[in-house]
C-alpha cells in the first residue's frame, strides 16, 4: 500500500487518480498511525511552504516523517514535499523539516534567457539532464520533458545529492536523492507516460540508490 500525505497542500486527487490507474492501492491520510502501515511514502504538494509547514506541525507529521526517513521507509517527494524536506525556505522565511541540509530560493526577478525575461512561476514543460543512473528514473527517455510549477527551487548544500538538473534561465536542482528518499521538482503525476514510468518505479522500489 503507498501512503500519500495529506496536509491540505493541494495536488493529492491527481497522485492517487495516477497511482490507481497504474494499479497500486494507495491511500490518502493526515493520520501518522495509518500512514506508518504503508510500504512506502509519497510526499506530495501544491502551495506556500510557511501554511505546509504549520498543517505538518498541526498533525505531528513534521515528527514522524523525518522518522520515517531515518527507519529506510522509500518516501518520494513531489513540488512542495520536496522543498520542505530541506532546512529552510525563503517562502514565507520558514524553517522547514530540515531532512536534506540547505535552503529553498526564489527565482530572481530578473530572471532571462536569450536576453528575454522569464515568468515566474516557473510554469510549463522542461527537460530534465540525469547525471547518476537511479531505480527510480530507469527507462525514461533521455528527451522526456516534465511538467513544472513552481516559484522556489532547491538548493542542496551538497551537489552530490542532485540526480537530475533543469536549465530555466539557470541551472537548478529538479531532482535528488539520498538512500531512500527521492524528491523531485517537477509533478510526475503530470507529465505523461515519463512521470507514469517515475511512480511505477518507486512503488516497485525498495529504497536502495542503485
Amino acid at each position: 500500500m503507498i501512503g500519500i500525505i495529506d496536509y491540505q497542500a493541494g495536488n493529492l486527487t491527481s497522485v492517487a487518480r495516477a497511482l490507481r490507474y497504474l494499479g497500486e492501492p494507495c491511500l490518502v491520510s493526515d493520520d501518522p498511525k495509518v500512514l506508518k502501515q504503508a510500504s512506502r511514502i509519497i510526499f506530495p504538494g501544491v502551495g506556500a511552504a510557511g501554511e505546509a509547514m504549520a498543517n505538518l506541525r498541526q498533525t505531528h507529521l513534521d515528527q514522524w516523517i523525518p522518522e520515517w526517513v531515518d527507519k529506510g521507509k522509500p518516501i518520494l517527494g513531489i513540488c512542495l514535499g520536496t522543498q520542505v524536506i530541506f532546512e529552510y525556505s525563503e517562502e514565507n522565511d520558514t524553517k522547514c523539516l530540515g531532512i536534506i541540509p540547505g535552503a529553498v530560493k526564489r527565482f530572481p526577478k530578473d530572471l532571462q534567457e536569450d536576453c528575454m525575461p522569464l515568468k515566474i512561476p516557473h510554469m510549463g514543460w522542461n527537460h530534465v539532464a540525469f547525471q547518476k543512473d537511479h531505480p527510480i528514473f530507469r527507462d525514461i527517455p533521455d528527451e522526456a520533458q516534465f511538467y513544472f510549477v513552481h516559484s522556489y527551487y532547491p538548493d542542496p548544500a551538497d551537489d552530490r545529492l542532485v540526480i537530475g538538473w533543469t536549465d530555466y534561465g539557470q541551472l537548478f536542482c529538479a531532482a535528488l536523492a539520498r538512500r531512500n528518499l527521492v524528491a523531485v521538482q517537477f509533478h510526475p503525476e503530470k507529465s505523461g507516460r515519463p512521470g507514469l514510468q517515475i511512480l511505477a518505479n518507486f512503488c516497485r522500489w525498495g529504497g536502495e540508490d542503485a
